[in-house]
């Protein structure tokens, strides 16, 4: 998402997504004989490359994008106070404020532009979470160029997925939300979105990695990507090689505020998940045990007499009157799994409770004083 009123960015990790160009070559070495080329041609025996055998999205990308579209919000106006540049009671600061005033003033509307993709014929949008936040007016403008007004339906600003409603008039092409969980690094990926305003843009690169943690929210499980995602992009739909929705597309890391190639998608079974719930009631229910949770180091193995190299989560903290105080959770305690699954970071317990929804039982199991022990809790309602 781009915004008029801020010129450039300053962060390293940039939830609203930023541009960038991706450059290659190709180096050739000049033997100095005949036999030191037979050496080095039989030494690396590069396999034979026809354009044929190259993978083409073409077709691919006719069947999706008629489904991509570009976000347009606007932003209330908002006021700032009037600050003069000149030192204070002189003439200059009195002319100053004789002419643009002692009190705030008001500031214009600010415009934002983000990506999204339809989810069903009845006209529903994903979309980021941070392209509509704070939006007095959201606009979609589909691949055939109709600008319709927005309804918000809900928003998740914990995993920064929103989902939008048009009313189109007419059944509309939509997308499927594949399996997330099947993309492995080094699988192809396409992106389609809206950089800088320019309209609909396919970018192609593969996963780099899954289970990207980027500190952006208690949920993160990105996927990372080379394909170039820019500003702009946010929102927009991430594609496996059979046209279906496996990400989207959220935030790059960029220390120079152009893409570098690594970029990171909400996969796509986390959001259907979450789309199916803003759907059904515009918000999000989840379940919550009351615990403060932090990484066994080697340090607290040693305090807790465990054994080195343990892994589990110890549980710092225990609020009072909370479904984990009543279910018999202690400080001190190490889970170990829940449900059955095992636990190896601290990531994997708020994950793991937010995927069940409020009054479900759920069985920790804790290590406590050496032993374990399959603790049952039931999950309260997370609060706001």
């Amino acid at each position: 998402m781009t915004k008029s009123s801020t010129p450039r960015l300053r962060a390293a990790f940039a939830a609203m997504l930023l541009a960038g160009t991706t450059l290659g070559g190709v180096a050739f070495w000049h033997g100095d004989s005949v036999q030191a080329q037979t050496r080095a041609q039989a030494a690396i025996a590069p396999p034979a490359t026809t354009q044929a055998a190259l993978p083409g999205f073409a077709d691919l990308v006719a069947r999706v994008r008629k489904s991509v579209v570009t976000i347009t919000t606007t932003e209330r106006a908002a006021m700032r106070e009037s600050e003069s540049p000149f030192p204070p009671g002189g003439p200059r600061d009195k002319m100053f404020r004789r002419y643009f005033g002692d009190g705030d003033t008001a500031r214009g509307p600010v415009h934002a532009l983000g990506s999204g993709f339809i989810v069903d014929a009845e006209g529903h949008v994903v979309t980021n979470n941070h392209v509509v936040q704070g939006a007095s007016a959201v606009k979609v403008t589909l691949d055939d160029g109709r600008e319709l007004n927005a309804r918000v339906v809900g928003r998740d600003p914990r995993t920064d997925v929103a989902l939008l409603k048009v009313d189109a008039g007419e059944p509309l092409p939509y997308l499927e939300l594949g399996d997330s969980d099947r993309a492995r690094p080094g699988d192809w990926v396409v992106a389609v979105g809206n950089p800088f305003g320019l309209g609909g843009t396919v970018t192609a690169g593969i996963i780099s990695a899954r289970g990207r943690d980027i500190q952006a929210g208690p949920y993160d499980d990105f996927l990372q990507l080379d394909a170039p995602i820019n500003q702009g992009n946010s929102g927009g739909p991430s594609f496996n090689m059979e046209g279906e929705v496996i990400g989207v597309n959220t935030a790059i890391f960029s220390p120079t505020g152009g893409s570098i190639g690594i970029g990171f998608a909400i996969p796509s079974n986390l959001a259907r998940a979450i789309v199916a719930d803003l759907a059904r009631s515009g918000r999000i229910e989840r379940a919550w045990l009351g615990i403060n949770v932090q990484d066994v180091t080697p340090e607290i193995a040693t305090q807790l007499g465990l054994a080195a190299g343990v892994e589990g989560v110890l549980i710092a903290a225990v609020d009072t009157d909370s479904p984990a105080a009543r279910g018999g959770l202690r400080q001190g305690d190490v889970i170990v799994a829940v449900n059955g699954k095992r636990i190896d970071q601290v990531r994997d317990v708020p994950r793991s409770i937010a995927a069940l929804k409020p009054g479900t039982r759920v069985t920790l199991t804790v290590l406590r004083r050496g032993r374990e022990v399959d603790v049952p809790v039931t999950t309260g309602r997370l609060p706001n």
